[in-house]
């Protein structure tokens, strides 16, 4: 088991300041003031917008690059009856893009259609199957989302053919755009755009946003397709922030009182009918479903599903789905045990700060979950690789604050093509290339990582008493969802805490917790808790009722009909 190292997130003199002012103006606890400073909420009327969020608070769409350029373009399109194709990534971000644009743009124009490219067959992104598919079937504009940054090559070979493309993209750019007629990616290095978080679906979002405004087209027009919206910005895990925090509430109110046909069908199918859905449902439940069609078969089936009209259709493609997701589920935990078994065979394997695997018979489909899993378990940058059309393709993911981007970047020489974020990427290069890139791509880690990066961190907002605990206090804690990337569940340590005496082993194999623990300070309070997976620490020093700390999380505990506040144990240190 990994030992965390508990960071606690120490605010400045000029937030100790802000956190003052705001425990006036706002009359509540100093501690719920210090995590609205974490977060980068200073002022009361951020505060009031954090706390009551409205979709008035997003931006003007039109300040992305090219806006207004990607609209007349599409209007002269619908204006003059061409064929549209929406093209898009074959992962539940770019799934979702493709469906909400598709859905949206389909209520007011029929000569549209949309494509997902084959994972095996043509690889991420912009393809040139893709554009003659366009070609061959009098498509002359490709509206093509969460991809095509990069695709220099691809819009080139498009305008050649007399087809234009407009990209909607969150990924990082090179220097160099591709000569498309609007390249809408907030994350542009000359961007104008306030917000540089949006998922590929936001992007596409915003460009809905733009016509719809540009064409006087009601908003609620729109809104009614949030729900995507909200999947795809848990799913591809971007900051739960500003703009996407907005987009996000809505998203989840949508989903959880009118979602479209599709998406009822995979929340019926995941056994949350009845039950308020939330990100980590998404995350773990809806998301890796809709994932696992492009992951194993075909990515346009999740479209297909997504877009659906019809109740039976819709639950027939979902109950095709979840049977691809436990095909996922059986493969990548092979994968997994495959790349372990490779990583405990090699002798060199502790002498190194990252980790680089290879088998030509990997699946394609499972590769960027493996990646996760080694990271998570090994605590290292990681790259897995497979062969798929001649070439060694992969993906990498990466550990809290190291940039596995600019890792991949430094060996560019070495790759075909590359693209992604701080902590995902994806990578091709020539088989002969691997071992190259492996000890490259190690010493560049090697060089450029931090001590502190090679240990796994909890970042703990504030150390608190039981006795502050109430249900206002909870209360208020709750109005910080929805939480995700850069907006986390708070994270509290209490200090010298013991055994109650009744803390036991549960779970069928006993290896999660239950405690129920007292603080000195106050000991009529007994603060219940659950710890997952972590049953090895019941040790005696905690039988024993000596002191030790917890750090946690509060959650709602529903039992028998009675709520109750309940610590969600993340560590505990006996030393």
């Amino acid at each position: 088991m990994l030992n965390h190292k508990w960071i606690i997130n120490e605010l400045t003199e000029e937030q100790k300041k802000c956190k003052e002012e705001l425990v006036k103006q706002l009359n509540i606890s100093p501690i719920i003031c210090t995590l609205l400073v974490q977060r980068g909420i200073y002022t009361y009327e951020e505060a009031k917008k954090f706390f009551r969020p409205q979709l008035s608070q997003i931006h003007d769409p039109f300040l992305l690059n090219d806006m207004d350029k990607a609209v007349e373009r599409l209007n002269l399109a619908m204006g003059k009856k061409e064929k549209i194709l929406i093209y898009g990534d074959y992962d539940v971000d770019g799934t979702t893009a493709v469906a909400l644009v598709y859905k949206f743009l389909q209520q007011f124009y029929s000569n549209i259609d949309f494509y997902i490219p084959d994972r095996y067959d043509e690889g991420y992104g912009v393809s040139y199957k893709g554009i003659d598919y366009a070609a061959e079937n009098g498509f002359s504009l490709i509206i093509v989302l969460d991809c095509g940054i990069k695709a220099i090559k691809k819009v080139k070979y498009a305008k050649d053919r007399q087809i234009d493309i407009i990209i909607c993209d969150h990924h990082t750019p090179d220097e160099q755009l591709p000569e498309a007629v609007a390249v809408l990616d907030p994350k542009r290095l000359d961007t104008t755009y306030p917000y540089g978080h949006l998922s590929g679906c936001g992007v596409g979002f915003k460009l809905m946003q733009a016509f719809a405004i540009n064409n006087r087209i009601p908003f609620e027009r729109l809104t009614q397709h949030l729900d995507l919206l909200a999947v795809s910005i848990a799913s591809d895990i971007v900051p739960i922030t500003g703009e996407n925090r907005v987009l996000m509430t809505f998203g989840l109110k949508q989903l959880n009182s009118n979602p479209s046909m599709g998406l009822q069908a995979i929340i019926d199918l995941c056994g949350l009918q009845g039950k308020e859905v939330t990100v980590s449902d998404i995350v773990f439940k809806i998301g890796p479903r809709i994932n696992a069609s492009g992951r194993m078969y075909s990515g346009r089936e999740a479209v297909e599903l997504l877009t659906s009209k019809d109740r039976d259709f819709a639950k027939e493609k979902s109950t095709c789905i979840d049977q691809y997701n436990q095909e996922r589920k059986d493969l990548d935990k092979k994968t997994t045990v495959d790349a372990q078994d490779f990583i405990n065979g090699d002798e060199h394997f502790e002498n190194r700060n990252s980790i680089v695997v290879y088998n030509s018979e990997w699946s394609k489909g499972v590769i960027g979950i493996v990646a996760s899993r080694l990271s998570e378990q090994y605590y290292r940058p990681s790259v897995v690789l497979t062969l798929s059309n001649g070439f060694a393709t992969g993906s990498a993911r990466s550990v809290s604050g190291f940039d596995i981007y600019k890792a991949i970047d430094s060996c560019r020489d070495l790759l075909e093509n590359f693209g992604g974020h701080i902590y995902a990427a994806g990578l091709t290069l020539k088989e002969e290339n691997v071992n190259e890139f492996s000890r490259r791509f190690d010493e560049y880690v090697t060089t450029n990582m931090d001590e502190d990066q090679k240990i796994p961190q909890i970042e703990v907002d504030s150390i608190i008493h039981f006795s502050e605990i109430t249900p206002k206090f909870f209360s208020i804690i709750q109005k910080f969802a929805p939480f995700g990337p850069d907006n986390m569940k708070p994270v509290f340590i209490t200090e010298n805490v013991k055994d109650y005496g009744t803390s036991r082993l549960v779970g069928r194999d006993l290896d999660h917790f239950k405690l129920d623990l007292t603080e000195d300070s106050s000991p009529d309070i007994i603060m219940n808790g659950i710890a997952f997976g972590k049953g090895k620490q019941f040790n005696e020093h905690i039988k024993a009722k000596k002191t030790f700390n917890v750090c946690y999380t509060l959650e709602e505990n529903n039992f028998a009909g009675k709520e109750s506040i309940q610590l969600l144990i993340k560590d505990i240190k006996t030393d």
